[in-house]
């Protein structure tokens, strides 16, 4: 009579396939822990000559925005009324600080200001330029490929005490080349490019030709 297998001689086997098992489960729930991959948008923005000098000084003031959408993770919305997040990847700065960024740089570029300065700076500026950022996401809005979706509202004040100059809603929708995060990336480059100039040429155009007159003390 043969002699039985000892009982330990199937744990190798036994072993391989839990271990497979359990690395096809992770595969389904999106693996392990990775270190994900990290986006910083450069757009490019092109000051336009003709836009008009403005007096004065103006200070940018950080964005506001809902804190669901400035966070460091890159927000897509796959249908209506349904907000997810890309799997391993994220921005290297938050969604207000990239539209300050686009702004503030395109007015300084410019050279139709006196100055520009971020709020916190210590100069006392004549304008403030409010911004209220509304969306900030990748939405497919039933396409095959998403578009980077901006959606901010500024508000020109003057900071003489003679309240709001203007106000406007700024929306941009640029639709990425492709699926990959890499593409929706650049699209956000262009359509934060877009939104730095529209708001910066509103902007000069909306301030006045002359420096408003300081409110009278009391």
């Amino acid at each position: 009579m043969k002699p039985s297998p000892r009982p330990h001689s199937r744990l190798p086997a036994l072993l391989a396939l839990t271990l497979a098992l359990l690395a096809s489960a992770c595969s389904l729930v999106g693996g392990g822990k990775t270190s994900p991959t990290r986006y910083d948008p450069a757009p490019r923005v092109q000051a336009d000559p003709a836009w008009p000098t403005a007096s004065g000084s103006l200070t940018v003031v950080m964005p506001s925005i809902d804190a669901a959408l400035d966070d460091t993770r890159i927000a897509v919305s796959p249908t209506a009324g349904e907000l997810q997040v890309y799997r391993a990847a994220e921005w290297v700065r938050h969604p207000a600080g990239m539209v300050e960024d686009a702004v503030l740089r395109t007015l300084e570029d410019s050279g139709k200001l006196a100055a520009v300065v971020r709020q916190g700076s210590g100069i006392a500026t004549d304008y403030r330029l409010l911004l209220d950022v509304r969306r900030f996401q990748a939405d497919y809005a039933g396409q095959p490929v998403p578009a980077a979706v901006l959606e901010v509202n500024a508000t020109l004040v003057a900071t003489s005490g003679q309240g709001v100059i203007a106000s406007r809603n700024f929306r941009v929708s640029q639709p990425a080349a492709g699926t990959t995060v890499a593409q929706v990336v650049d699209a956000f480059a262009g359509a934060l490019a877009t939104l730095g100039h529209d708001i910066s040429g509103w902007a000069l155009q909306a301030a006045p030709r002359t420096t408003p007159a300081a409110s009278p003390k009391r």
